[in-house]
């Protein structure tokens, strides 16, 4: 697919400067940082703000990741999740996409932190793909505090890359789930489905984790099965996206559906449908009866749209 690398998080290229891991005297002069506070980047004007490494903001940072050389200038994420804003909505936390947006005190009212899924559409690809590396890897840190090997705390190295453990001298890296998420089309039809609280509307293309000892080929032909009871052939692959939420690396597939009847498995989905093409693209004008426009920035929505122009090949 030649459009592959388009799709957002991924295909700029830019210098992650691996050879520089670990090496601070490369890294910090004029150095920058991004900033994440529970997983949000701080953005201005659609743009993620860069922040000096000594700014009052950045002290006190819970983690602290090196980004690489993207604009030829080191480059750091820090966590400053212990900040606490005067108010914060809890529950919105917990919502399908929290849209609410809180301010620092040491910085102008229009500097703001924003759910990554909100603004991801709206940043630069360079900067989206900083803010998706910045989240998965922070929030990594955070969930993997304690070596596997012997329970010891473990502590951040190679620059924030790596964790390594006093105690056993073990090394631990940041973890990344593959997922495939399939495209399944009977001739002029494509198979959608919907998990339970979703937004009223919103469906979407079938997914799910590689199991251990499975190729990918295998999973979208499992998945689907286990899901919708649609039995799979042919399977090729189209692009990849990865996405941070918290820390999957989403392999997008095109599979050709042997049959058209669904069963699907309530534990797995709430409902599966067959759509045809124009159908679908009532839907992405936002005119459907039903369905809701598909999710901008999404790698579904990707290869919806894609499959609606002929440009998978």
């Amino acid at each position: 697919m030649k459009l592959a690398e388009t799709v957002t998080f991924g295909g700029t290229g830019y210098d992650r400067a691996a050879h520089l891991r670990g090496n601070t005297d490369d890294q910090r002069p004029n150095a920058q940082a991004i900033v994440l506070w529970r997983g949000k980047p701080l953005i201005h004007d659609d743009a993620l703000v860069r922040l000096s490494l000594d700014h009052p903001v950045c002290e006190g940072a819970q983690a602290e990741l090196f980004l690489g050389l993207p604009d030829d200038a080191p480059l750091f994420a820090v966590d400053i999740s212990h900040w606490q804003p005067e108010s914060v909505d809890s529950d919105a936390f917990d919502s399908f996409l929290d849209t609410t947006e809180q301010t620092h005190p040491a910085l102008p009212d229009d500097h703001v932190f924003a759910e990554l899924r909100g603004i991801m559409t709206r940043l630069s690809a360079l900067d989206a793909e900083l803010a998706a590396a910045a989240r998965a890897v922070l929030g990594w840190h955070k969930t993997h505090r304690f070596c596997s090997k012997c329970g010891h705390e473990s502590e951040a190295t190679q620059s924030g890359w790596q964790r390594t453990c006093p105690a056993c001298g073990g090394h631990h890296f940041p973890r990344t789930d593959p997922v495939v998420i399939m495209l399944i089309t009977s001739g002029n039809k494509v198979l959608l489905g919907r998990s339970p609280g979703w937004p009223e509307g919103m469906y979407s293309l079938l997914a799910g984790f590689i199991e251990p000892g499975e190729t990918v080929e295998a999973a979208v032909r499992r998945e689907v099965f286990e899901e919708a009871g649609v039995k799979v052939g042919a399977v090729s692959y189209l692009a990849s996206q990865p996405w941070a939420f918290p820390s999957s690396l989403m392999i997008g597939c095109r599979g050709e559906a042997l049959s058209e009847e669904i069963t699907i498995d309530p534990q797995e989905i709430e409902d599966a449908i067959w759509i045809s093409r124009e159908e679908l693209a009532i839907a992405f004008r936002g005119e459907h009866r039903m369905l809701k426009p598909a999710r901008k920035g999404a790698i579904a929505q990707f290869l919806m749209a894609n499959w609606l122009a002929d440009q998978l090949d």
